[in-house]
């Protein structure tokens, strides 16, 4: 273990045997350091934090009680997690942040503790937050998710896995984002974004599947254009029973994961809305 004279260490914290803790770090009670964690300079590890193998947290981040990092996970310099949700509800009950492993905060981004009693914000394995991006209270962001610089979600939000985020858009609470969705630059999200769709505009509007997020997801051409036309037939055209669309598109097994989604909508879908021919 290498810990740096000027470091505070409360007794009462459990570290692994090669953890390194840099200068003017402080560590509190009942926080757990697993094997081959790294933490840098003037960085505070609140009591209860819950840091996976192989974590490295850069200079000056925070880290609050209640929040848990999965192994291998990078937190870069003035990183917040696990501070209180932004809530004029919340009145300093037990909540939680949990991280999956291998996930990524870029400078300045930030992931808010749930709301409530036991409230959790979850964020998947694998995921990128680049810089100044925002996880509120109560999210839940599945894997291998990215948030471009600056992105905001708001409370509640869900977001499937493998969906991207452009940087400087922000979406309403209660929103879902489907996987393997892509939401434009600058978009402001205030409804449903199915799966594998194509988000844009203020206030944004469903332009067509994300075609070339299906491509760098491995898919192929015809299943690429077989899933654009189950996708124009539940989203843009007039509305047809399920029955049909299942006999219309038995070949496309993503169809029943759109029909639920669209069943399941508390907020409404984003309109359809500028050139469809993207999902083409």
């Amino acid at each position: 273990m290498s810990l740096h004279p000027t470091a505070i260490v409360d007794p009462r914290a459990a570290l692994a045997d090669d953890v390194e803790v840099g200068p003017w770090a402080q560590i509190g009670a009942g926080a757990q350091l697993g094997q081959g964690c790294r933490v840098g300079a003037g960085v505070v590890i609140e009591a209860g934090a819950d840091l996976g193998p192989g974590v490295e947290i850069g200079h000056h981040s925070v880290i609050h009680g209640g929040t848990r990092l999965g192994a291998g996970c990078q937190v870069f310099p003035q990183v917040v997690l696990g501070a209180a949700p932004q809530d004029r509800k919340f009145s300093g009950e037990p909540s939680w942040l949990e991280i999956g492993p291998g996930t990524v905060f870029r400078e300045f981004s930030t992931a808010h503790r749930g709301t409530g009693e036991g409230g959790l914000t979850r964020v998947g394995a694998g995921c990128l937050f680049m810089i100044g991006s925002h996880v509120a209270h109560d999210c839940v962001v599945e894997d291998n998710v990215v948030m471009a610089n600056h992105v905001a979600l708001a409370g509640h939000v869900q977001v499937g896995a493998g969906a991207v985020l452009g940087g400087l858009s922000a979406v309403h609470q209660h929103c879902r984002i489907g996987r393997l969705a892509m939401i434009g630059g600058g978009a402001m999200v205030a409804a449903d974004v199915p799966p594998f769709s194509l988000a844009q505009g203020d206030r944004a509007r469903l332009l067509g599947i994300n075609q070339v997020g299906l491509h760098r997801a491995g898919w192929s051409p015809p299943a690429i254009r077989a899933l654009a036309a189950a996708w124009r037939a539940v989203f843009s055209l007039p509305r047809r029973d399920e029955d049909g669309l299942m006999d219309a598109f038995s070949e496309v097994p993503e169809l029943p994961e759109l029909l639920e989604f669209r069943r399941s909508s508390a907020r409404g879908l984003c309109r359809i809305g500028g050139a469809t021919g993207a999902a083409s």
